[in-house]
């Protein structure tokens, strides 16, 4: 589970820090704040505070060209989506469910982990997608 959380945490955190500076913005920053307000009620005005600011550095860097901004706020958000989720894995389906709804090209699926063990002459083949094999 800790391999899906890092992966839904990061592509949450991505997603983020792109969106904050579109017209979605208010649907991000609601869907954000309710996943804090289900555990953490005490934190929703500093959740909510951090986004305010994450957004307006991110549109003062898009401003200047300065593009590194944007990946530093994705690894914070990565940071604090992740930990929550660690904390609190439950709303791992809330996540991918807001993350479909405020953007539909966001994939949120889980990550797939392959292992194979091959002995003597036998072989293995093993993809994520399609697999093409040729033995001549």
């Amino acid at each position: 589970m800790d391999a899906e959380i890092t992966l839904l945490a990061g592509t949450a955190g991505t997603a983020i820090a792109t969106l904050l500076a579109t017209d979605t913005w208010n649907g991000v920053r609601s869907g954000v704040i309710t996943l804090w307000r289900r555990v953490r009620p005490d934190r929703e005005e500093q959740v909510a505070a951090q986004l305010d600011t994450s957004r307006q550095d991110l549109l003062g860097a898009r401003s200047n060209g300065d593009e590194e901004t944007e990946r530093e706020i994705a690894a914070e958000w990565q940071g604090r989506i992740r930990r929550l989720l660690v904390a609190h894995p439950e709303l791992v389906t809330e996540l991918r469910s807001l993350l479909t709804e405020i953007d539909p090209g966001t994939s949120a699926a889980p990550a797939v982990t392959q292992r194979a063990t091959a002995s003597g002459s036998s072989r293995v083949y093993q993809a994520g997608r399609d697999l093409n094999v040729d033995q001549r």
